[in-house]
């Protein structure tokens, strides 16, 4: 079914006093790098996308209490809308690029995935020295690189610890022990690596979140992923959420307190 065709159940506020919108008002709003549309997408797929697309925003900037210059990652990024893809993958974040592609039919529900690895990649030399330019955060946590000292960069390490390790610190987490069960059975390396486990952490925050957009985040409690432990549960569930709370609630302020 087509982008235009469906309805995607949210209960936030009315970011737009009813007015429409577009993409060039998206970018000025967020200030992203650039915004491209693929030619296959029709005029009406893509006005029904951006007002999607602009509601989750401001659905997202909400949730972490932040502001556009964080959703927009201080306008380093680009966004890709039917486009600039890979087959087969609804969404995808590319580091060389740092721009994040939602696929024109497939993509609603990925974009507070694909937004965390465009922060989790933005981050990293923030929060380590000397790592490659590819690394992401989490990666560079998990393989000890040099942290760089600050009361935000620590409240972001113990969203990793939360995500990646059990309560003690000296054990694989319970997810991570799912994802990696996972991979050996498929014979591939993706759900437990570090990236992507904190990704889909991120999506169980936004979820949980009292503000529900399904074209932002869906998935995480009942899906094929979900029942197969892909997503945290229970008490792990509990703290991540709390760690990444703690972790965006001093970003937004510190944000606010700069501007």
């Amino acid at each position: 079914m087509s982008i235009e065709a469906r309805d995607f159940y949210r209960n936030g506020p009315d970011h737009r006093q009813g007015q429409t919108s577009s993409f060039a008002l998206i970018r000025r709003q967020f200030d992203f790098r650039s915004i491209e549309i693929g030619r296959w997408v029709t005029s009406t797929e893509r006005d029904r996308a951006a007002e999607l697309f602009h509601d989750a925003l401001c659905d997202l900037m909400l949730i972490l209490q932040g502001s556009e210059t964080l959703i927009s990652l201080r306008g380093s990024i680009a966004l890709q809308y039917g486009c600039g893809g890979r087959p087969g993958v609804s969404a995808h974040y590319d580091p060389s690029q740092r721009s994040f592609s939602l696929a024109k039919n497939a993509g609603p529900g990925s974009i507070a995935h694909e937004w965390f690895h465009a922060f989790d990649h933005y981050i990293a030399t923030k929060c380590f020295r000397d790592i490659p330019s590819g690394m992401f955060a989490s990666t560079a946590w998990l393989t000890d690189a040099s942290p760089i000292l600050h009361p935000l960069n620590q409240l972001l390490m113990h969203c990793f610890k939360a995500i990646l390790l059990q309560p003690k610190g000296d054990q694989p987490s319970e997810l991570f022990q799912r994802s990696t069960q996972m991979d050996k059975k498929l014979g591939q390396l993706y759900y437990s690596k570090p990236e992507e486990l904190c990704a889909r952490a991120f999506e169980a925050f936004v979820q949980d979140a009292a503000l529900t957009n399904h074209f932002l985040v869906k998935g995480t409690k009942a899906s094929p992923e979900a029942e197969m432990g892909l997503y945290p549960q229970g008490e792990q569930r509990e703290r991540i959420n709390r760690a990444y709370s703690d972790y965006f609630g001093g970003l937004g302020k510190a944000l606010g307190e700069a501007t």
